[in-house]
Parts: C-alpha cells; sequence; structure tokens
C-alpha cells in the first residue's frame, strides 16, 4: 500500500501552505512573507503594481497581509482603489487577517508626501464590513454600504492610534486620560501620527 504523501505529522508542500504577503514592502522585506513591490530598486520577492489587477495568486491563497504605508500612496481615483480592495478579498482566505497601518490624514507626515493620495481612516474601512452594511440598511442610515456593492467583506478586528508629543507623553504619564486624547484627536492636527488596524476577512 502506498503511504499517504500527508501522512501524520507531514507538512504540506511549500506551494500548497496559505501565503503571507508583504505588499509594498519598500526596503521594509519582512522573513516569512513573500515581499512584494512595484520598484525594483527594492528587490523585492515578486515585482508587482498592486494597483494592476488581477494579481497573480489563486483565490483564497493568503493567510496574511502586510500593508505597512501602503494603502494612503494608491488609488487616486476610487474605482482603482476599489479594484485593490476586491483583490485582497479575493487573494485571501477566509479569516485571513490584515495589517495595515497609515499616517493619521490631519498629521504632517501625511500632508507633507505629495506621494499621498488617499485618506484611510477606520470609518472608512468599516463601509467594507457587510454585517454592519446590512445593519445601515435596516436603520435606514445613510452610510454607503460598500461591502455589498463590492461583494467584500472586512472586519475591524483591532484599531489603535499611535498618539504624537506631547500627547503621547502625556497619555503616558497620566496627566491627561484617553477621552481628552480622542477628544484632541477630533479637533486638532498632529495629535495622532499613526492608525494601525488589523482586518479579518469574512468569507461566509
Amino acid at each position: 500500500m502506498l503511504r499517504s504523501l500527508f501522512a501524520v505529522g507531514a507538512r504540506p508542500p511549500a506551494a500548497a501552505r496559505p501565503l503571507r504577503l508583504n505588499l509594498g514592502c519598500g526596503m521594509r522585506k519582512r522573513e516569512g512573507y513573500l515581499n512584494v513591490d512595484k520598484v525594483t530598486a527594492c528587490a523585492p520577492d515578486v515585482v508587482l503594481d498592486i494597483e494592476r489587477v488581477p494579481w497573480p495568486w489563486p483565490d483564497s491563497s493568503v493567510e496574511e497581509v502586510l500593508l505597512i504605508h501602503v494603502l494612503e500612496h494608491i488609488g487616486r481615483d476610487a474605482q482603482t482603489y476599489f479594484g485593490v480592495i476586491k483583490e485582497l478579498w479575493r487573494v485571501c482566505r477566509h479569516g485571513a487577517r490584515i495589517h495595515i497601518a497609515v499616517p493619521h490624514p490631519r498629521h504632517d507626515d501625511f500632508l507633507g508626501d505629495p506621494t499621498h493620495v488617499r485618506a484611510i481612516i477606520p470609518e472608512g474601512i468599516a463601509l467594507l464590513d457587510q454585517r454592519l452594511n446590512r445593519r445601515w440598511l435596516e436603520e435606514g442610515a445613510a452610510n454607503t454600504p460598500l461591502g455589498l456593492y463590492l461583494g467584500v467583506d472586512f472586519e475591524i478586528e483591532a484599531l489603535h492610534y499611535d498618539f504624537d508629543e506631547p500627547w503621547r507623553g502625556q497619555l503616558e504619564r497620566k496627566e491627561i486620560g484617553e477621552d481628552e486624547a480622542m477628544e484632541a484627536r477630533s479637533r486638532y492636527n498632529n495629535v495622532v501620527k499613526q492608525i494601525r488596524m488589523t482586518l479579518r476577512v469574512e468569507k461566509r
């Protein structure tokens, strides 16, 4: 009798294992990830402009994606951005995690870089959550149900604001509370330096 290729304890071939993508890696290449960038000078594992779809990976073949200071650089027009979002959902499997870091759109880090073409905030990402979309439709809310329109479904699983100084130091020294810091975030520029989010891909 032939032994099964995938005997107990054996690992499937590397090609069969879900991928981990570091998209728009630049010079920040990560071990254990397929490092992808359109700039050949970065010496990525794969040279690819992610604004050009389809991507070369099969449906539901990816278990984790890094998008570290990438999304603010893509999708000058909405349809290009939507194409990237739909392709991201297509290649990810159910339960895959997508880790995003972007500059806060009201910080000078965002405003001062001419290659930044799109503001990314949690409220915009939440439009891609079909559970919220359905609730808004039931409530008659005006929020655009992009998840239903585009056929994608992403849930924000974790959200963190990285405060800039002097707010960060004041928070650490407990001179102000989180509520005060969040109120300042909504009122002033240069309060939050970076937004970090983890999305969970839903494919029911």
